[in-house]
This record gives structure tokens, sequence and C-alpha cells, in this order.
């Protein structure tokens, strides 16, 4: 299978459950508001969402098992870095309230101009990031 047949399959994949999610449960597919109600849970509302991450836990590891030749996650980035990034993401989701998953795949499915806004901050966000990391503090 070559990599665009692998990207189209994992879009269709994303784009079909997060339709299911809001057809027949309701909820809007954003992975940092899932994540947080899992966290910090209500009671009767944890049971989809722990399903739902355990869904992307186990579709990673059987991609990895079952596609010969599939990427592995990089391991060379500095710990550190990792956890401030994340931190700073996690800011970010609430600061937007929302995630790249709930405003990109969701709300512009929805044409929300909110979540257009909120994309349009991410993806602008995202290459000046990357430019200074790769051309300036390198």
């Amino acid at each position: 299978m070559t990599t665009w047949m692998i990207a189209l399959a994992g879009g269709v994949l994303i784009g079909l459950s997060a339709t299911l999610l809001l057809w027949l449960n309701g909820r809007v597919a954003g992975v940092s508001g899932i994540l947080n109600g899992v966290l910090f849970p209500k009671a009767g509302d944890v049971s989809w969402r722990a399903m739902f991450f355990l869904g992307l836990i186990v579709a990673a590891g059987l991609y990895m098992a079952l596609v010969p030749g599939a990427p592995l996650p990089r391991t060379d980035y500095s710990r550190v870095g990792l956890v401030v990034a994340g931190l700073l993401v996690g800011f970010g989701t609430r600061m937007s309230n929302g995630c790249t998953s709930g405003h990109g795949v969701c709300g512009l499915g929805r044409l929300s101009m909110r979540s257009l806004a909120a994309v349009l901050t991410f993806m602008a966000t995202a290459i000046v990031t990357t430019f200074l990391v790769r051309h300036v503090w390198s």
C-alpha cells in the first residue's frame, strides 16, 4: 500500500469516526475535550470517552503491527521539550475551547466560523513555530 493510500484511508476513518460519534452519540470528536472528560470525570459520561481513547490506542497499535514498513514514532526529542510542548498545546486548547480535531475536523465540517478562526490561528502558529525551531534556533 502506498503512502497516499494510507493517508487517504486514515482521513476517511477519521471523518467516518467523527461523523458516527456525532450521529450516534450527539458528541463532537474533539480529542482534547474527550480527554478532559476522562481526566475530570462526570457521572455517566466517562465510558464512551474511555472507549474512544482505547480505540485510538488500539488502532495505532494495529496499524504498526499489520502494515509492513509502518513508520515508528521518533524517540530523539528532548523529554523536557515534549513536556513543555504538551503543556503549551493543552493551554492553547483551553484558550480556543477546542483542539485541531474538534475545530479542524468537526467544526470546519459544520461550517463553523469560530472553528475556521481557530484553525487559521493553529496553522499560523504552527508555521511560525516550525520556522523558528528549524531555521532560527537550530
